[in-house]
């Protein structure tokens, strides 16, 4: 997202005029949802001006974020995910009721793909995850990162990623391996179907300036 992330993090972009993260933070507002915890980190100062518009909003400070993969991220919030909702700061939410609150199952937010797709995918058996490709492939649960975590799956996952991160050391992974692969037999994940257009996951410049054209000055090393 270079040269845009050079002067901003990256969920306090803005597209179309509204910053990435406050869709999300008035998704869940529009959803009763105020307990909110945003673990931030690259430029950290930028959050606490921006939090001004939301007092109910704590942040947690992640010393690892320029040394560790995202499980980081997870572990210093570990005390605030048992029947949680958790997501990326970096999508737009188009459809706020995508974060319905009311779950009895843990899972992720996923799209049904026909098409080849190179996002992960997962598939299920009797509606519980059994099978995620950190490829892709073809017809399948396309994960997105919003997800969903009861109150006994969140005290698991709160003691795997302290095995991962404080005695394994796996700084490289991604939280959602932890319940998709290392140690999958502990959970039983279902699936939360939503449509392509409720929620944009912007990873790059080209990407953005597909959803925001103001920015295809930026592609091919413009700024």
């Amino acid at each position: 997202m270079r040269p845009l992330t050079d002067k901003i993090p990256k969920p306090l972009i803005e597209v179309n005029g509204k910053r990435m993260i406050d869709t999300i933070v008035d998704g869940l507002s529009e959803n009763g949802i105020k307990d909110i915890y945003i673990v931030v980190g690259y430029m950290s100062d930028k959050f606490e001006a921006w939090k001004e518009k939301y007092p109910y909003i704590h942040l947690i400070n992640n010393p690892y974020y320029a040394t560790c993969n995202n499980i980081a991220s997870l572990y210093v919030a570990r005390d605030y995910i048992e029947d949680a909702i958790i997501l990326d700061g970096d999508q737009i939410i188009y459809n706020s009721k995508v974060l319905n609150p009311y779950f009895e199952r843990s899972g992720y937010n996923s799209v049904w793909v026909n098409e080849n797709t190179t996002e992960w995918l997962q598939q299920t058996e009797d509606d519980i995850v059994v099978e995620c490709s950190r490829t892709g492939g073809r017809r399948g649960w396309q994960l997105y990162s919003i997800s969903r975590w009861t109150k006994s799956d969140g005290k698991k996952l709160k003691k795997h990623l302290e095995q991962e991160f404080e005695e394994n050391k796996d700084y490289d992974i991604y939280w959602d391996d932890i319940a998709l692969f290392k140690h999958k037999e502990e959970y039983q994940l279902g699936i939360y179907p939503m449509n392509k257009s409720d929620v944009i996951e912007i990873d790059n410049v080209i990407e953005l300036s597909n959803v925001d054209t103001s920015y295809q000055k930026y592609i091919n090393g413009g700024c």
